[in-house]
């Protein structure tokens, strides 16, 4: 008689892949009926189907997957936001990131179409070419640069801001530099810690108008400036006690060295080099966030994944190419765990 086999493994993580791609739908079309902007006070299913116009007993439902994700409470029959859907999913809140999620599944998605073709054939010849940033149009830039504002409002720009603040040499720092800086709310919330520094926020020309935006909304136009140029092959400028660069070294992987000599080279005698970046660590395998996040763009440019940089190897070039010190340590962080390197030139 034939025996069934002997199992010692569990198949559930392997269905519970399945339910993720429900679960962002769930919540891209909470946000694009915003289902979020009438949740704030607990209401029932009838008043947001009312409120959006929508199927009454299909709302319902629709509620209750929300709530299964923990993106709603339901209590009573009544529904409320959390504090993350508060915080991050109703509109008109400086901190709303709903059409950041929009453009990024939106990026996600194109790069995965066709994923069985892209692994059996790899990608054409033109694609493979990344070092420039020019895997998205100028204008999709300012897009998702404009977008991408409220997340840095959303965290990163205050835990920037008390990372350098807490520096031994804070106070007597006279100009600092947002490498790469994007809608420069990083350097915006450096600059105004410090009662006096001034700051310069570099990266690409399409990105001018938002960051010269968010200097105006801040009240910075006395202190902080836009420099538009690439990093690769411009002048970044000199004189700085202070570069930051979050999220932007990558693609200068091929040329880290050359880049690293001209951030050094532009940093003042005592100054500090404050680099967050992504760091792969298990044979280039983990952390698990940064592989999946970046997988699309590694996939179609045949590049990308020699682009990103292993643990360490943007300390190991801050020490080849002159800087006195470098402390390394992991920092988490909203994107997940990222590389924390400090050097200090002497």
């Amino acid at each position: 008689m034939k025996k069934l086999p002997e199992v010692n493994e569990s198949f559930e993580e392997l269905y519970k892949m399945l339910i993720g791609p429900i679960k962002s739908k769930l919540m891209l079309t909470g946000i694009e009926l915003k289902v979020f902007n009438h949740l704030s006070e607990p209401r029932s299913a009838k008043g947001v189907a009312e409120a959006i116009g929508t199927h009454p007993e299909n709302t319902r439902l629709f509620l209750d997957g929300l709530a299964a994700c923990d993106l709603l409470e339901k209590k009573d029959g009544l529904y409320h936001n959390t504090p993350v859907t508060q915080a991050f999913l109703v509109e008109g809140s400086p901190t709303y990131l709903g059409q950041f999620f929009i453009i990024s599944n939106q990026w996600l998605d194109s790069m995965l179409d066709d994923l069985p073709r892209r692994v059996k054939e790899g990608s054409p010849p033109e694609s493979k070419d990344m070092s420039s940033g020019g895997e998205i149009s100028d204008e999709m830039q300012a897009q998702v640069s404009a977008a991408f504002a409220n997340a840095e409002r959303g965290g990163s720009a205050q835990q920037a801001a008390e990372i350098v603040s807490a520096l031994q040499e804070f106070s007597s720092m006279r100009k600092m530099l947002d490498l790469g800086g994007g809608p420069g709310l990083n350097g915006i919330a450096i600059v105004a810690a410090h009662p006096t520094m001034k700051g310069v926020i570099f990266d690409r020309p399409p990105l001018d108008k938002a960051a010269e935006d968010f200097i105006k909304e801040y009240e910075m136009e006395d202190r902080v400036e836009f420099m538009s140029g690439s990093y690769m092959t411009d002048s970044i400028g000199e004189g700085y006690d202070l570069i930051w660069a979050s999220g932007t070294l990558s693609y200068a992987k091929f040329q880290i060295d050359s880049v690293m000599k001209k951030i050094f080279d532009a940093i003042n005698p005592g100054g500090v080099f404050i680099c967050i970046d992504y760091g792969l660590t298990h044979e280039r395998t983990k952390p698990e966030i940064h592989l999946l996040s970046w997988l699309g763009t590694m996939l179609s440019s045949q590049g990308m994944m020699a682009e990103m940089f292993d643990q360490g190897e943007i300390a190991d070039s801050m020490l080849r190419v002159g800087f006195k010190s470098v402390r390394s340590r992991t920092l988490d962080t909203d994107w997940g765990p990222m590389d924390f390197d400090i050097g200090r030139k002497a």
